[in-house]
């Protein structure tokens, strides 16, 4: 059996408690080592034989699953944040299915929810955003024409940006040619819930500035849009005059 495991975004007890028994009960751990807090690796068996997938390529990655299939073995192939982004698990499972290996999938806390709780901020504020793009800049590794970031600032929504923080000169003019105004609010979010977490506020415009000023270069999320300011609607969830399936509203 492999286990896709969620790490989570950075501190060790922000694992799931399923992902956590997980590992605990692991006799091969496949893990992310550029990204996923090697504390994390303190939960496995002394035993256990861990290998660090930065150091490996694909077919290398499920030749270890495989043996460890054949062995009776137990798996863990752990990703950082939640699998699901950008965690590259679906080429995995479709080897694992061509090999008739079963597998499950355990979410984790994804970064981009771990730098909204160190903003102390609600990426879905009424009145200002209710939609989250969550995306990155184009380099190495290409991005779809129609999934620019000129096309998606368009919409002036909350925007989480991954993987980009070594290009903040070019985002920042791609974001203002976009849409958003040069004083949108913005924040840059470095290693959310580590120990050495940074949190840098600044603006669309001053995004770069702000990025070389505190040495930020990677492992950085850049968050972007009016749900960092202080203009919003209250919620109706909680609104008094609001009727619920649960609750009645009050006259005024």
């Amino acid at each position: 059996m492999v286990d896709f495991v969620g790490a989570g975004c950075g501190a060790p007890d922000l694992i799931t408690l399923r992902g956590k028994r997980l590992i605990e009960n692991a006799d091969v751990i496949i893990y992310a080592g550029s990204l996923v807090n090697p504390e994390l690796l303190s939960y496995a068996k002394q035993d256990c034989e861990i290998h660090n997938s930065a150091l490996m390529h694909l077919d290398e990655v499920i030749e270890v699953m495989k043996k460890a299939e054949t062995e009776g073995k137990n798996t863990v192939r752990l990703h950082t944040g939640d699998p699901s982004v950008y965690g590259a698990i679906r080429e995995q499972m479709d080897r694992l299915d061509e090999l008739d290996i079963p597998y499950s999938v355990t979410p984790g806390v994804s970064s981009f929810c771990g730098a909204a709780a160190a903003l102390r901020a609600e990426y879905t504020l009424p009145d200002v955003s209710q939609t989250v793009i969550l995306t990155r800049m184009a380099e190495r590794t290409p991005v779809p024409e129609k999934e620019s970031i000129e096309s998606l600032a368009a919409h002036n929504a909350t925007m989480v940006i991954f993987l980009s923080a070594g290009m903040t000169e070019e985002l920042s003019q791609r974001l203002i040619k976009g849409g958003y105004s040069e004083d949108t609010p913005a924040a840059i979010v470095y290693k959310a819930t580590w120990e050495d977490e940074k949190v840098v506020r600044c603006t669309v415009a001053s995004l770069d500035e702000a990025a070389k000023k505190n040495g930020i270069t990677k492992t950085a999320l850049i968050t972007v849009g009016g749900f960092l300011g202080n203009d919003y609607e209250l919620s109706k969830l909680y609104d008094k005059t609001f009727e619920t399936e649960f609750r009645k509203a009050e006259k005024t």
